[in-house]
């Protein structure tokens, strides 16, 4: 059984299985339902992971079929907004008490294609600029990048060329705008020729929706066996790098990964220091998006899972606090 769910977790993850597939929207009447859920379930007390403190999570739940499948998110205060890899878009307010209100379901108002095909809204990162409330989108397919104003209205996009021979299934799965203006991207799969180890890497000097905006490459070298999955900027202008693999033995597992982010420069080669793994005991599924907040001195990290809308898989929202690794 465990062979067979494998098989078709590599064959979702790799290959573009939503391309015939029409596009769905949530219908009047989608309820979100959330359940608690412990850091590790054979032990519930359990709140230390590496580095990071556990300080509670949920389980999200809908009832139509188009739920699921969170691979990005961004978080203002207690405002969240997940956005799925068929560009559905789930926005809620959410405090202490972990109880959701003012729920409300959409869709991303444009992107890639003619957005009658799942395939034409493969959102798989996100990146936003807290002073103008503007929000980038990732598209794997296509190998693009949208902008999108405060209130969800397109403003631009481009393909830029330095990603025209990324993967198909393994394009720009994680974008960060950093707090100076500068935009990372990492390719999912995508590797150099001389460096098999590595993911290629963009650093852009400006808005990489604009066409034309300047880039250089670097490289980044996750932990061995995994693929980077999202990426955020801490505090202190470090990387945080979220990193996923699949396997027989343990199905989803990730690694949390911390950059010094003055390595980044033209062509140089980043790996990062280890400070947490999810494995079993603990929660470990198919985690995909990730942001970092603070509360007071605090420096706080979302980390949230896409279910593939698979039946053994669940959409996750875990919060942690970043102790000093």
């Amino acid at each position: 059984m465990r062979a067979w769910l494998l098989i078709l977790i590599l064959f979702w993850l790799n290959f573009p299985t939503s391309g015939p597939e029409p596009l769905e929207s949530f219908k009047p009447g989608e309820v979100l339902m959330v359940d608690r859920v412990p850091l590790d379930r054979s032990d519930p007390t359990r709140t230390r992971l590496g580095a990071l403190t556990y300080l509670g999570g949920i389980r999200l739940r809908g009832t139509q079929p188009p739920f699921g499948g969170f691979s990005a998110m961004k978080i203002d205060g207690d405002r969240f907004m997940l956005v799925s890899d068929a560009g559905n878009v789930l926005r809620f307010r959410m405090g202490k008490d972990w109880i959701p209100r003012d729920v409300s379901f959409g869709d991303l108002s444009g992107g890639p294609g003619t957005g009658w095909l799942k395939i034409d809204r493969d959102s798989e990162s996100l990146t936003w600029n807290p002073a103008t409330g503007q929000y980038w989108v990732g598209f794997e397919q296509y190998n693009a990048i949208w902008r999108f104003a405060a209130d969800g209205r397109f403003e631009a996009h481009a393909e830029p060329e330095p990603m025209a021979n990324w993967a198909v299934n393994g394009g720009p799965e994680s974008m960060v705008r950093l707090r100076s203006g500068v935009f990372l991207v990492i390719s999912e799969m995508s590797r150099p020729r001389a460096r098999r180890d590595a993911r290629l890497a963009l650093r852009f000097l400006g808005d990489p929706a604009e066409a034309g905006t300047p880039f250089e490459r670097w490289s980044y070298v996750p932990p061995e066996g995994y693929d980077p999955t999202d990426m955020a900027e801490l505090p202190d202008g470090r990387l945080l790098i979220l990193n996923r693999r699949v396997t027989l033995r343990d199905l989803f597992t990730a690694k949390l990964v911390i950059v010094d982010g003055r390595k980044v420069r033209k062509d140089a080669v980043v790996r990062g220091q280890e400070i947490a793994t999810f494995a079993a005991p603990v929660q470990h599924d198919n985690f995909e998006a990730l942001a970092v907040t603070r509360e007071g001195e605090d420096t706080i990290l979302w980390i949230a899972s896409d279910d593939n809308q698979l039946w053994f898989e669940e959409s996750l929202l875990l919060k942690f606090r970043l102790e000093t690794p």
